[in-house]
């Protein structure tokens, strides 16, 4: 084999690029007596692949049987639960405000419509200042 190809072949290998049929020519590339020196580093590697896709387990697995049933029927009644809290709990909120914090709402509720009435106020002075200016911009033209 060609070996341009078999180095093209490792980089893509490395890289993750390979088909299952490339895989299998380096494997046999290397499992040759004929390898390239600097790649003789590679052929443990491949070697001990294809030793690997030999082996046959014989052991048994048993794997223990699941009782989705069952968990589902306990998840099925937690959701249940946690959707009924969730309802109770908008219907009777926790956090009832206190007679202090209802007068101090209040107070600050009447702050605010205060301070939004002055902004006003202000805001039409400013209008009339930006008159004034441009009268006063055309008056110096004018005298000029």
């Amino acid at each position: 084999m060609e070996l341009a190809k078999i180095e093209a072949l490792l980089d893509s290998y490395f890289k993750g690029e390979t088909s299952l049929d490339q895989e299998n020519m380096l494997r046999d590339y290397f499992s040759t007596a004929t390898i390239a020196p600097h790649l003789m580093a590679y052929q443990g590697l491949f070697v001990g692949l294809k030793n690997a896709q030999k082996e046959v387990s014989e052991r048994e697995v048993s794997l223990p049987e699941s009782s989705t049933n069952s968990r589902s029927w306990w998840l099925s009644i937690a959701a249940t639960l946690v959707i009924l809290l969730g309802v109770v709990g908008l219907q009777f909120p926790a956090n009832q405000m206190t007679t202090e914090e209802q007068h101090a709402l209040a107070e600050f509720n009447k702050s605010r419509t205060t301070l939004l009435l002055m902004s006003k106020s202000f805001n039409k002075g400013t209008q009339e200042l930006a008159v004034i200016s441009q009268f006063t911009e055309t008056k110096n033209r004018i005298l000029k």
